[in-house]
């Protein structure tokens, strides 16, 4: 079934980057992240997991929903940028878990930022709910830019 994307595909597409992204993070918490000095906001790490896993979700679901919709105009490009900003999210954790470098890792939050961005304005064009159900991803990542700069600066 050639171009056949279900609901439950993207959903582990999406799942298996942030498992990605966690081959970088998980071994880094109880060794090098447990000594950097952090904001008194710094929510505690059990909470990125769940909260992480809702938002690939949220986010695979909104990619599906413009899947369903390839066919308009702009739908292809969308869902183009909608990659671009996977990968940037898969790579920020190899930049500041992996390479210990948080200094990096804000550079590329800001890039993924843009990119979670226009990954919205492209989407509600094609599908004005798929947008909406990014909109607490690019709070999230608004939220970690500001954690990482808090980390970054206090290190």
């Amino acid at each position: 079934m050639k171009n056949k994307l279900s609901l439950a595909g993207s959903i582990a597409l999406c799942l298996a980057a942030g498992g990605l992204g966690s081959i970088a993070t998980s071994a880094k918490i109880p060794t090098w992240y447990v000594t950097l000095a952090k904001p008194a906001w710094n929510p505690p790490n059990w909470i990125f997991a769940p909260v992480w896993t809702t938002l690939y979700i949220l986010m695979a679901t909104a990619a599906w929903m413009v899947w369903t919709r390839r066919e308009q105009a702009g739908a292809r490009a969308a869902l183009g940028l909608f990659g671009v900003q996977l990968v940037l999210n898969t790579l920020w954790s190899f930049l500041f878990f992996g390479a210990e470098n948080p200094g990096l890792a804000m550079v590329e939050i800001v890039v993924l930022w843009i990119a979670i961005a226009a990954t919205i304005w492209t989407f509600r064009e094609i599908h004005s709910a798929a947008a909406w159900l990014l909109a607490p991803y690019l709070a999230w990542v608004s939220f970690a830019s500001c954690l990482n700069f808090a980390i970054w600066r206090l290190n």
